[in-house]
């Protein structure tokens, strides 16, 4: 194995930029009320048995809540919901705030499921593993809803909105 030192925050940083994402809002609901934050680092794991992982900041507000219920929802954004991302991005924004845009109902599970989103998955989270400042999350979708055919999703590469 080399004898390297690990890449600088400020490169490991630039070369991610240029890793594209889907852009989505986790959202959970609990006897705390509803929580939801804007998230790029989410991927699947595998098909058999159907799993995905949501890396969450452990400083995160909606943190907390997530490891409390132990369900969250993934709803994955339309080309068209970049000022709700921006919205749910920003964490000087309460939740009431950020809730009261877009039009959210209950999903399956009770979660928060946002109306126009390309696919809502809800899903049981099954297992935890804490690396660096963040929580991976390995979740079980265990509701899925897919909007309309044909519509573009909104993407986040090289720092800025893209449409995919």
């Amino acid at each position: 194995m080399p004898d390297r030192a690990p890449l600088s925050k400020e490169i490991f940083r630039d070369a991610m930029a240029r890793l594209a994402s889907a852009v989505t809002i986790i959202t959970t609901d609990g006897e705390n009320g509803r929580h939801g934050f804007t998230a790029s680092a989410v991927c699947s794991v595998s098909d058999d048995p159907a799993t995905l992982l949501v890396c969450v900041n452990r400083s995160a507000s909606t943190h907390a809540h997530l490891v409390k219920h132990g369900l969250l929802a993934i709803n994955i954004l339309a080309h068209e919901q970049e000022a709700l991302s921006t919205l749910f991005g920003s964490s000087k924004y309460a939740m009431e705030t950020r809730f009261a845009s877009g039009n959210w109902r209950r999903g399956e599970l009770g979660l928060p499921v946002l109306e126009g989103a390309l696919v809502t998955l809800e899903c049981r989270i099954s297992l935890t593993q804490e690396i660096g400042t963040h929580s991976v999350f390995f979740v079980e979708p265990l509701c899925a809803e897919f909007a309309r055919e044909g519509a573009s999703g909104l993407v986040w590469f090289d720092r800025a909105y893209r449409r995919a």
